[in-house]
């Protein structure tokens, strides 16, 4: 009976960390959220995949950018970093 339990007891562990590393929001999801959270218009996005912490949990990490006068500039620069299993936005780093 006890082997079963501990048995059980993994099991429920097992699918609750699985559970909180799964990719529930996408990458369209990711940007549009990201866009709402900054005060410009971005002529440039990019999107990666990051994985966080001893459990690897999912983050996006979005690039929303003005260009500036040359390729090496920006005019703004935002940065948001968005849980990728809740949608919740982490932070947003606005440069200007």
């Amino acid at each position: 009976m006890a082997v079963i339990v501990a048995v059980l007891g993994v099991a429920f562990f097992v699918a609750q960390t699985c559970q909180q590393s799964q990719i529930r929001l996408t990458k369209e999801q990711a940007i549009a959220k990201a866009e709402a959270r900054v005060p410009f218009e971005p002529d440039r996005t990019q999107i990666r995949m990051l994985r966080q912490g001893i459990t690897s949990e999912p983050f996006w990490i979005v690039s929303l950018s003005v260009a500036g006068e040359s390729d090496t500039e920006f005019r703004e620069l935002a940065i948001v970093k968005i849980d990728a299993n809740s949608g919740k936005v982490d932070s947003v780093r606005i440069q200007r």
